[in-house]
């Protein structure tokens, strides 16, 4: 594989071509479980190419959603262990597109590394494979460049953007939200992807606390590292199982920004969502933050998903039909607010 392909004054300025290309073989296994039926081609060209099956569609529509993992990354560094953010590059892209009512075809990545370690950028692409699994996508094709003097050479950082599809008929559209209208919350798995430079100053990660890894009685034992490396839930095949027997009526993906950011997305002019504080299942790693770091609760609620990875807006007659087929496909799904006349987009009561 690429004998010929050597350069020893590359080499000498940082960067190594056939590291690269161990990478690749070594990732390859992983990328092999992500494969679906819209798939013509292995990884290594110079483009993915991918099959669109349209039968059953009128008017189809390609949705498509970019993000990375933000500071997290410095997570992953510091505990050398780099085998779930790519789950997070992942959920933050088909969350997104699962809003608009799109199921995801592909992905791609993207790594900018200090210094190319095949092994460390496999590990990496293996967690981008886990998320293309959970999520239905197939992992076509992505990047990994080596940039010496820009990083240092144990650095990295991870984006990527996803395609998704839906028939244009099917588009969620908030215009038919009614007051009266159920806002259902699906639990998150923690942190996610957001806020991460906060957290950096919460509990000093650039120093490498080391209180970040001792057990901490109020997350069960488990440490605050090991915590806020826990990656991003991915809700896709949950939500596109609602979408086939239920009238959602809007989905907020609740990522930076919170709830006064992310639900007001979902929420037509002259109505609000209105919050029953007391029923959001607020994880105790947010307790933890809140406390450490002493952080209003506003703040809280305008910066983290206190968690709730994801509201859905659904008819009042439907909740019941709705939390049935969210919690038989695995969600903690519950009532937390409805919607009522105003213009506040979100409200807590």
């Amino acid at each position: 594989m690429h004998n010929n392909s050597k350069s020893e004054s590359y080499a000498a300025a940082g960067v190594d071509i056939t590291a690269g290309y161990k990478a690749v073989e070594l990732m390859k296994k992983h990328i092999a479980r992500t494969k679906n039926e819209g798939c013509l081609d292995d990884v290594g060209g110079f483009g993915g190419c991918f099959g669109l099956n349209l039968f059953g569609m009128e008017e189809p529509v390609l949705v498509s959603g970019t993000d990375g993992c933000g500071t997290k990354v410095k997570m992953a560094i510091l505990m050398d262990k780099h085998d779930t953010i790519g789950i997070d590059a992942v959920a933050m892209c088909v969350n997104d597109i699962i809003c608009c009512g799109a199921r995801p075809l592909f992905f791609l990545d993207y790594i900018a590394c200090g210094k190319n370690y095949p092994e460390k950028i496999a590990a990496i692409v293996g967690g981008v494979a886990e998320g293309c699994v959970q999520s239905g996508a197939a992992l076509i094709g992505g990047e990994t460049a080596e940039h010496p003097g820009m990083m240092p050479v144990e650095d990295y950082d991870l984006a990527g953007f996803a395609v998704g599809i839906v028939d244009k008929k099917k588009i969620l559209d908030n215009n038919r939200m009614a007051e009266g209208d159920v806002v259902i919350a699906l639990a998150s798995s923690g942190i996610h992807s957001n806020g991460f430079s906060l957290i950096r100053k919460v509990f000093d990660i650039d120093h490498n606390n080391p209180a970040l890894y001792e057990a901490c009685e109020a997350l069960g034992g488990k440490t605050i590292a090991e915590t806020l490396l826990t990656p991003t839930k991915i809700y896709v095949k949950s939500v596109l199982a609602l979408l086939e027997k239920v009238d959602v009526k809007g989905i907020s993906h609740i990522t930076g920004g919170g709830f006064y950011e992310n639900i007001p997305r979902s929420i037509p002019k002259g109505l609000t969502a209105k919050i029953t504080k007391s029923a959001v299942k607020v994880l105790p790693i947010f307790d933890v933050i809140a406390k450490t770091g002493n952080i209003p609760e506003r703040d809280m609620y305008n910066t983290y998903n206190m968690g709730v990875g994801m509201s859905i807006v659904v008819p009042a007659a439907e909740v019941d039909k709705a939390l049935e087929i969210l919690k038989a496909n695995g969600e903690d799904a519950y009532v937390i607010g409805e919607i009522v006349k105003g213009d506040d987009g979100v409200v807590f009561c």
